[in-house]
């Protein structure tokens, strides 16, 4: 069945424009002028993919971004023909995938499309391996959104947060150097000597532990590195 692709866009002659394009391209189309009608389309018929102007009325891009993230692994791709790059670096940080500045090359898109449906496919048809570790204590670890998420609160991750985060995860109960977290996180920058890693750290700590200064997740083991606890043995 062919891939399911939901526009929303206000104007009426950009979205029926967009909608023929991507259906030469082989792709299910739906349209919607407005959040709400976005909403009812999504109720009926999920789509793998949300192309959303970031300037609607009403709700806008964001926001629906923000909200979409909260309950979806749906693939986001923001339209904007503002040149604001705080509208492109808010809108990445909120959970979009990508974003194609108008005036866009059609062709252009659609490569983008294509890509990111490619790689949604390849995160439901992974292999499995050994289950990484997702609930500790009152936290789960959201990797999809780069999210840590409590029943109190929800902490967003940047970039380095999440890598350090996430190899600390995959190795629990183990100590791991600086030198070896740089290793696998593939942060050339990230060097022993430079302390990038502890400020990292020192960040997710603020985070996720009750007292930072006593943490109780992400343990310091003097002379050797950081050590992940391991869920099953609390």
């Amino acid at each position: 069945m062919a891939q399911h692709i939901l526009i929303v866009e206000d104007d009426r002659t950009t979205r029926m424009r967009l909608a023929a394009y991507l259906r030469e391209q082989g792709y299910r189309v739906s349209e919607a002028e407005d959040a709400e009608a976005m909403e009812t389309v999504i109720q009926v018929d999920p789509p793998e993919l949300l192309l959303i102007d970031i300037n609607l009325d009403g709700k806008d891009g964001l926001t629906i971004t923000r909200e979409q993230r909260t309950m979806s692994r749906v693939g986001i791709i923001l339209l904007t023909a503002r040149d604001d790059q705080i509208d492109k670096i808010v809108g990445l940080e909120m959970g979009a995938d990508d974003y194609v500045t108008k005036p866009f090359d059609k062709r252009e898109l659609a490569a983008r499309v294509k890509n990111l449906l490619a790689r949604i496919a390849d995160i439901g048809q992974a292999p499995q391996g050994p289950p990484p570790v997702e609930v500790f204590g009152p936290w789960c670890f959201d990797r999809i959104r780069r999210r840590l998420v409590s029943a109190a609160r929800t902490e967003h991750l940047t970039s380095q947060e999440f890598d350090v985060m996430a190899a600390l995860a995959d190795h629990p109960g183990q100590t791991l150097s600086r030198t070896r977290l740089s290793e696998l996180i593939g942060r050339a920058a990230m060097r022993s000597s430079d302390r990038m890693i502890d400020v990292v750290v020192g960040r997710l700590r603020k985070k996720l532990e009750r007292d930072p200064a006593n943490p109780e997740w992400i343990l310091t083991q003097h002379g050797q590195g950081y050590h992940f606890v391991d869920p099953a043995t609390v």
